[in-house]
């Protein structure tokens, strides 16, 4: 019998972002359900706060070299991964530095949500799925985290 396949697309994940419920539970799931035996691959975006050097993320040469368009403009799909290795479970990061390069994941320092989350957002749900169809991997279950996750449905309807 085949592996369920889980595809885990969160906003947010510990110890990348700092602990919060979600960032939790973006952690924690994707490593329980491997753990009975199930295929997952997880994905975020790469925010600017995420520290490269720390978390060891490097780029997948292979998955990046794409332009998605949004708005009529060209932007470089950046695929970086990290291993989180108490889990023994890779991370894989969604990145351009016109959406994700600020110092801040979703609001900015006093708390306001940056003027281009919506278009962030669709970057970043584009990129996965583009992601995912390089890989070559067909996931039987699609879990979504935070609203920046939103529109995955709707984009695997349309697909």
């Amino acid at each position: 019998m085949k592996k369920a396949r889980v595809l885990f697309v969160s906003q947010e994940i510990t110890p990348y972002l700092e602990e919060t419920p979600m960032s939790t539970i973006g952690r924690f799931l994707p490593q329980g359900i491997q753990e009975r035996g199930r295929e997952i691959r997880t994905f975020m975006p790469k925010y600017g706060c995420v520290n490269e050097r720390r978390n060891q993320l490097h780029e997948v040469i292979r998955l990046s070299g794409m332009n998605l368009i949004i708005n009529d403009n060209d932007h470089p799909l950046i695929i970086k991964v990290a291993s989180i290795q108490s889990a023994r479970m890779q991370v894989y990061f969604i990145d351009n530095e016109d959406f994700f390069s600020r110092k801040h994941a979703l609001v900015d320092a006093k708390g306001k949500q940056f003027d281009d989350n919506d278009e962030r957002s669709i970057f970043f749900n584009r990129g996965v799925i583009e992601t995912v169809k390089k890989l070559g991997w067909a996931p039987d279950i699609i879990h979504c985290h935070g609203w920046f996750t939103g529109l995955m449905p709707i984009y695997i309807k349309k697909l």
